[in-house]
């Protein structure tokens, strides 16, 4: 699961090319209420990965189906012979572990950003790129961060979504999120709860790093265009103009990402969630599998769905996550 909660708007006035831009003031770490803030943020973001889940299943199961049938076909089958319920399997697992998985995440990146970016700037860096680096090694650390919490949930609530799939019969049979926990640690102890561990850093630290500098490039892209086709004149947006921009901005980050990202968490999710018919699954053994069943393309299973999760996911995280930060700002901070 990548976690796409974005800090605020970078403060650019002197972003555009020609015309003036005053952005409304960022509310950094220090200006917010910290309890607020994670209580609050558990309570949106929940709601948020509600809306999204079923994209995420259905990505899933076309990731780990020989073969992949198309992305509606499948969508179809799940809603014929398992209703609605079918698009939210292990749902509850996933979110008891998205509570202190977000935590960690929106702390780490919060945190980062902060430390790097006044970093950056007291050596001097333009600031453009000391805002790039600062998201990037934000975005970084928030993804290892959030991995060692969600990387078993990821494991569990993967398994229990391919059940009633044709995928199903590669992988154990499980009553609910406890059953397969107990199963796995049983049958694997507490290395098959950890299985892709390191697949997962792989592909969300560099995933996170990629979000974060191309959402910071691209907030700039924009804003930037906006100044030269006001020629010489002066701009203060609000703050609903401001979060269209950071939506857009976030929607081209996000399917950028998902496409260079798509084939490691192809590889990330099959580890996690194929037996191997009791051998192992390396990355190796997975690649040449995926590459048997339908050459390099095999690693593309799934796009279509997890470029519209992730594009929808970033906009909507961004949108979310900015308000959040606004409605957790201390007393006389806004």
């Amino acid at each position: 699961m990548s976690f796409m909660a974005a800090p605020g708007a970078e403060e650019e006035e002197g972003a555009a090319a020609a015309g003036q831009i005053h952005l409304p003031a960022e509310v950094d770490w220090e200006m917010l209420d910290k309890w607020r803030f994670f209580v609050l943020g558990a309570a949106l973001f929940s709601g948020v990965s509600a809306a999204l889940y079923p994209a995420v299943v259905l990505k899933t199961r076309l990731q780990v189906a020989q073969p992949a049938p198309p992305c509606l076909r499948a969508a179809a089958s799940i809603l014929r012979h398992e209703g609605p319920r079918g698009f939210y399997r292990g749902f509850a697992t996933s979110l008891a572990g998205t509570v202190p998985a977000r935590a960690l995440y929106m702390g780490a990146l919060e945190a980062t950003k902060s430390a790097v970016g006044t970093a950056t700037l007291r050596f001097g860096v333009p600031e453009p790129a000391a805002s790039a680096a600062a998201s990037a090694a934000a975005g970084l650390s928030a993804a290892v961060a959030a991995q060692v919490v969600w990387t078993p949930i990821d494991v569990v609530s993967q398994r229990l979504m391919v059940q009633g799939s044709a995928a199903a019969t590669a992988v154990a049979k499980y009553r609910g999120g406890v059953d397969a926990f107990k199963k796995i640690l049983f049958s694997d102890g507490l290395r098959g709860l950890y299985r892709g561990f390191g697949m997962s850093i792989l592909t969300y630290a560099p995933s996170n790093a990629l979000w974060w500098a191309s959402y910071s490039l691209s907030q700039r892209l924009i804003w930037g265009g906006i100044g030269y086709h006001m020629g010489g004149g002066e701009l203060r947006p609000g703050h609903g103009t401001v979060v269209v921009v950071q939506g857009i901005s976030a929607a081209m980050a996000g399917g950028a990402s998902a496409v260079m990202t798509m084939p490691l968490d192809t590889i990330k999710t099959r580890m996690q969630v194929l037996d191997g018919g009791g051998e192992r699954m390396t990355i190796g053994r997975t690649v040449r599998s995926l590459l048997r069943e339908g050459g390099w393309g095999a690693c593309y299973r799934g796009l279509g769905p997890r470029w519209a999760s992730m594009s929808v996911s970033a906009t909507t995280m961004i949108t979310t996550y900015e308000f959040l930060k606004r409605l957790s700002a201390k007393e006389g901070f806004l």
